[in-house]
């Protein structure tokens, strides 16, 4: 499939004409006041590449343009910036530069708030939310009193995951979790598995609750399905369970842990896929060597961060053109960790 041409950006446009990209919006707004001094010269240069280049602003740039300080806050529960070149938070944070960019907004991350219990917390005493016009939101898990606040105090806001109403819909852009985990344990079935196990983290979120469901949904044709929480550090007692149970697929929440039942599996003499097959049910949430390439999907991080700001535009401006609680399709990935289940000779 041919890749669609990258969209021009003000920061394009600045670059080729040589000038900051404040000028450059600065022109596209038609700024003539007294306080705003563009040479002729200039602004015609701008305008010459504008029209070379074909730049179209986004509309939402031009809705915002006027009313708003055009600066959208970021903020997560968890860390944004852990060591490791596979930060989970990375590609999110790129999807939301770059909306962010076409539309002319700043991003102003907010570090401030408290930690408490372990988490942060967004409301406090020197909370800065207003500095911003609204505001996306990141984490794992997401506090749903602090939601339930932001829908009371009225606050522009959009959440990065699925999240369940509080006192009121939450605007969102998430994954379809339940669809990708139905679509792989159907997979599974096709294949001839009959047991399945579900390898779950024991949390709550929503995310892992739709994961769950999925699995639920889609096991009923399965002769036996169940669903167990990895114990830390415990794959190969875990891999012992799963051959004594006579599970031959094992639907994995957490990226890690899948890898070390892999590794756990082939101390033991066992083949993966022949002799247990182990489906991982998203993208690393921190950095895990492995040479596999294991079978299940990869989450839409960068074009949920993208569709985070649109939502966001949309509801600090009123304009809302479309859902404002969207669930975007997983990246399947075909892997090597997923065959038919070899005969179960020698099975107990």
């Amino acid at each position: 499939m041919t890749a669609s041409p990258k969209r021009v950006t003000q920061r394009d446009i600045a670059r080729m004409a040589g000038v900051s990209q404040a000028t450059v919006s600065l022109v596209l707004n038609n700024r003539t006041d007294a306080d705003v001094r563009i040479a002729p010269e200039t602004r015609d240069r701008v305008l010459r590449v504008i029209a070379e280049t074909g730049y179209a602003a986004d509309p939402a740039a031009r809705r915002l343009a006027s009313r708003f300080n055009r600066i959208i806050g970021v903020f997560t529960y968890e860390p944004a910036f852990p060591s490791g070149s596979r930060d989970f938070f990375h590609p999110f944070l790129l999807g939301i530069e770059e909306y962010a960019e076409r539309v002319g907004c700043d991003l102003l991350l907010f570090t401030s708030a408290p930690v408490v219990d372990g988490r942060r917390r967004i409301f406090h005493q020197d909370n800065r939310l207003r500095l911003a016009d609204g505001c996306i939101l990141l984490g794992r898990e997401i506090d749903g009193a602090e939601l339930d606040r932001l829908n009371r105090d009225g606050y522009p806001y959009v959440a990065v995951g699925r999240r369940d109403d509080a006192s009121g819909p939450v605007p969102y852009v998430g994954a379809d979790y339940a669809t990708a985990v139905a679509h792989l344990v159907e997979r599974a079935l096709r294949d001839g598995h009959r047991r399945l196990t579900y390898v779950g983290m024991g949390m709550t979120a929503e995310s892992s609750r739709d994961r769950r469901r999925g699995f639920d949904a889609a096991a009923t044709g399965a002769e036996h399905a169940r669903q167990v929480v990895a114990a830390a550090g415990a794959a190969d007692a875990a891999v012992d369970e799963l051959r004594a149970d006579g599970s031959t697929v094992a639907f994995v929440e957490d990226f890690a842990t899948a890898v070390a039942l892999e590794s756990a599996a082939r101390r033991r003499g066992l083949s993966v896929p022949g002799d247990l097959s182990i489906v991982t049910l998203g993208d690393p949430t921190s950095p895990v060597p492995t040479d596999i390439t294991f079978t299940g999907f990869h989450i839409p991080r960068e074009e949920m961060g993208r569709q985070a700001v649109e939502v966001l535009t949309g509801v600090i401006d009123g304009s809302a053109a479309g859902p404002q609680q969207r669930l975007l399709p997983c990246e399947p990935v075909e892997g090597d960790t997923l065959g038919a289940p070899e005969p179960a000779v020698g099975r107990h």
